[in-house]
């Protein structure tokens, strides 16, 4: 399987936007996925966040990525947040979402990031072992806030 992993770019908002909709649906929260593709090329030209995407070669299919952003840890400096890690199910177990996770390192690695945080879900053990075996500690002391502005 030919896959190369890259910086994602305007032209891939449309296959990061449907992926995203695809684990919206997974996660049984389609009707919280409200962000539109124009809200995607807006943000995406303004610098608020970056995505790194696997394309299969073979097709030009983009079919996995990991958006994320920089933030700023009050205790730890520099962060790095994962905000989505999706891979399509039929390139799973190939090592793909390995060689993702690897660059997503790298680019927080790159600007001097001390920490790599993203949520996940308590229902997708699949995820969680995954992460688990990165050796990431999975939390269960601290509880997500969050308000609508």
């Amino acid at each position: 399987m030919n896959v190369q992993i890259r910086q994602g770019t305007a032209e891939d908002l449309p296959a990061v936007h449907h992926l995203v909709g695809e684990l919206a649906r997974f996660e049984r929260a389609l009707d919280s996925f409200t962000a539109t593709l124009q809200d995607y090329r807006d943000d995406f030209r303004d610098e608020f966040f970056e995505v790194i995407v696997a394309e299969d070669m073979a097709t030009g299919k983009v079919i996995g990525m990991a958006l994320y952003n920089f933030v700023y840890s009050t205790w730890k400096g520099r962060m790095i947040y994962l905000e989505d890690f999706v891979l399509d199910p039929d390139y799973r177990r190939h090592g793909i979402g390995q060689r993702l996770w690897d660059v997503l390192k790298e680019r927080g690695r790159e600007r001097g990031c001390r920490l790599l945080k993203w949520q996940v879900l308590d229902w997708n053990t699949d995820a969680i072992r995954f992460y688990e075996a990165q050796g990431a500690a999975i939390e269960h002391e601290w509880l997500n806030g969050k308000l609508t502005l």
